[in-house]
């Protein structure tokens, strides 16, 4: 690792740095509070701070800034979000000219789990049958699993508040491994279904409570995929509880993207950048993380946008 510059102006930086990583990482900070940052490079030698690099974290729909040119960067998770929003299909009404820096690598699934005794074993049961759910969700409204979770109900014609109707109950959650308000009830049998990405740290947990994953068919994966949600294999292999291999959707990936348009140079330098202090990144636990990674296809980093030039430039110089 490259150690940082010894200069008055770069301590400061790295003391703001680390104030806002304390304050917007605050675990008591509910969704759409103030727990997202934007770091700005740019020059404060004036009267105003005149911005020149804008990095930033957000919803999906951020997506809309970065293309005007609000923000220079924006990370997204998971890599389909950022698929719908170059493809301008599912939240997003057109196309943006949108490419990717570089993708941090993340291996997840999203599982739609329930227990047989509800009587479902597809989509399209949930809605034919009207059983009255308790369903384990996620709390924040903008969370990209309910994204996902709408976008898969739609094509059944039903929503996920219809469950509410039928007489059954949203159980929401923080993270998905939440003890008091998923994994405690679910262990108890007070929960009918999980529909979560997140599935290391809940997808055992699920399994030994008796809960299956719901097998999706050939027409919603089809019009899934369009979508950008990629069809993949949750494995046996990673959870000795599954019966066998099984296909589900694809929730890997967080791509740090930007317009099309920004400069080569800028971009290239981001790589470079994370290449340089690879050993500060904190990498999840069995990626193997690295920089060449982080620009480079993988199952860790689907990649159906594609790659800025200045990436492409950067990994082709570390003779790849």
């Amino acid at each position: 690792m490259e150690a940082l510059p010894k200069g008055a102006n770069f301590v400061r930086a790295k003391t703001l740095w680390e104030i806002g990583l304390h304050i917007a990482g605050n675990p008591l900070t509910p969704y759409g509070g103030n727990r997202d940052m934007i770091i700005a490079v740019g020059s404060g030698s004036g009267e105003t701070f005149r911005p020149w690099l804008r990095l930033a974290t957000g919803s999906a729909i951020l997506a809309e800034e970065v293309a005007k040119g609000g923000v220079e960067a924006a990370f997204v998770n998971p890599s389909a979000l950022l698929t719908q929003a170059y493809r301008g299909v599912g939240l997003f009404k057109e196309p943006l000219p949108l490419r990717i820096i570089a993708s941090y690598p993340s291996w997840d699934r999203f599982v739609f789990a329930v227990h047989p005794h509800s009587g479902i074993r597809s989509l399209a049961d949930i809605k034919a049958k009207k059983s009255p759910l308790r369903v384990s969700v996620r709390e924040d409204p903008t969370h990209s699993t309910l994204v996902l979770i709408e976008q898969a109900f739609a094509l059944h014609g039903f929503k996920l508040t219809d469950i509410e109707a039928w007489g059954g109950r949203l159980i929401t959650c923080g993270g998905p491994g939440d003890e008091r308000r998923r994994l405690q009830p679910m262990a108890r049998g007070e929960i009918d279904a999980v529909f979560d990405e997140g599935i290391k740290v809940w997808l055992n947990e699920a399994l030994a409570a008796g809960l299956v994953p719901l097998p999706l068919d050939a027409g919603e994966f089809d019009a899934m995929g369009k979508l950008g949600w990629r069809k993949v294999v949750l494995p046996k292999a990673r959870f000795g509880g599954l019966a066998a291999d099984i296909d589900t959707l694809d929730f890997s990936g967080w791509p740090i993207y930007c317009n099309a348009s920004l400069p080569d140079q800028v971009a290239h330098d981001i790589c470079a950048a994370i290449a340089a202090r690879e050993i500060e990144i904190p990498y999840e636990k069995g990626t193997n993380g690295n920089a060449i990674q982080t620009v480079t296809e993988t199952d860790m980093t689907p990649m159906d946008v594609p790659l800025h030039p200045g990436s492409e430039r950067w990994l082709r110089e570390q003779g790849r």
